[in-house]
């Protein structure tokens, strides 16, 4: 099995994400916000924190997504991005794992396919913690 990055101190509610997304108005919080929610609904088993400054959500100490809102726009990223599936073209980037969605106010976006990207993202890292359990 990989070595995945993982961290600690992930929470069901991490009271530093409300804090962070209270300090982010107009359309790229609200942007962010959607997005956020989105990851957090992928299951009961989703928690958060802060990592770099940006929302993260976890299944245990894996993370597979986070948001981040940028001046003109906001990125909805993915841990091991580069190994989801992606019919639609959505992701940019070019490191080793991650990705990313650029979304722009007033652009609009395949929200199917984003919402595909998510589930993708939580399966993986869910069955990634499952076969972590089962290996020890």
């Amino acid at each position: 099995m990989e070595i995945r990055l993982t961290f600690n101190g992930a929470l069901a509610q991490d009271p530093a994400i409300a804090a962070w997304f209270g300090e982010r108005t107009g359309p790229l919080g609200s942007i962010a916000r959607a997005w956020f929610s989105r990851m957090r609904d992928c299951g009961d088993d989703v928690v958060e924190l802060l990592h770099d400054n940006f929302p993260t959500a976890c299944v245990e100490d894996v993370p597979f997504a986070y948001v981040g809102a940028f001046t003109r726009h906001v990125n909805v990223g993915f841990f091991m991005g580069a190994l989801l599936p992606d019919p639609h073209g959505l992701l940019e980037g070019t490191g080793k794992r991650m990705r990313h969605v650029k979304l722009r106010p007033g652009v609009e976006i395949d929200d199917a396919a984003l919402l595909e990207l998510i589930d993708a993202s939580y399966r993986d890292a869910r069955d990634y913690v499952a076969a972590r359990r089962r290996a020890t």
